[in-house]
């Protein structure tokens, strides 16, 4: 998924100097538009092809499958708005392109919100657009990390490669003729990397 720096027309703007809007507030007032929230202003989000759809699509039915076989947690797709506050930034309000969230850490019966998630995930997974800069991806790595999320994966349609990052992991680049698995975090998870690209 893809940012970039136009500002949305007024309508979409940042409240009025001296009343900032929070994460919270910009989840709300967003749900459903391809926006971001980062450095107090909200950003327009590229619409990233096909491509990137079908990546997006194999890697969350093959998680959800085993996500809902053992009973896990929840699985959240279509840019599902993630808190991600960094120093700089406390407000910070990505579009996660798949995520998985534990019901240790979002109860199964847990009401689901309408704008952003209430707890950090367990797992991001983002896909990297044609549009999207080494510096914008790797900027959102570190900052899932930093703001609570265990593993980052990012998958690289272009290259045909899926890096996996986390302080238990440390980093982990896969080409198209490996597999992966995730034992840390989803023990009997296989996705063969060849299914993302074909």
């Amino acid at each position: 998924m893809s940012t970039i720096t136009t500002i949305l027309p007024l309508a979409h703007a940042p409240q009025p100097p001296g009343t900032p809007m929070t994460a919270e507030e910009f989840g709300l007032k967003h749900a459903g538009d391809h926006v971001e929230f980062i450095d107090g202003k909200v950003k327009e989000v590229l619409m990233p092809g096909g491509r990137h759809g079908k990546a997006c699509n194999w890697f969350a039915f093959l998680l959800t499958q085993h996500v809902v076989a053992n009973d896990l947690g929840h699985v959240f797709i279509n840019d599902t708005f993630v808190k991600v506050p960094t120093q700089s930034d406390p407000q910070r309000v990505y579009g996660a392109d798949l995520c998985f969230v534990s019901y240790d850490r979002l109860p199964k019966q847990a009401e689901i919100p309408v704008g952003i998630l209430p707890v950090s995930p367990n797992l991001v997974v983002e896909v990297r657009s044609p549009s999207d800069t080494w510096t914008q991806v790797f900027t959102k790595i570190v900052d899932y990390l930093g703001a609570g999320v265990p593993i980052a994966v990012l998958v690289d349609p272009t290259t045909r490669t899926v890096s996996v990052y986390g302080d238990t992991v440390g980093q982990r680049i896969l080409n198209a003729n490996e597999t992966l698995t995730l034992p840390e975090m989803l023990p009997g998870f296989s996705l063969s990397i060849a299914t993302l690209f074909t």
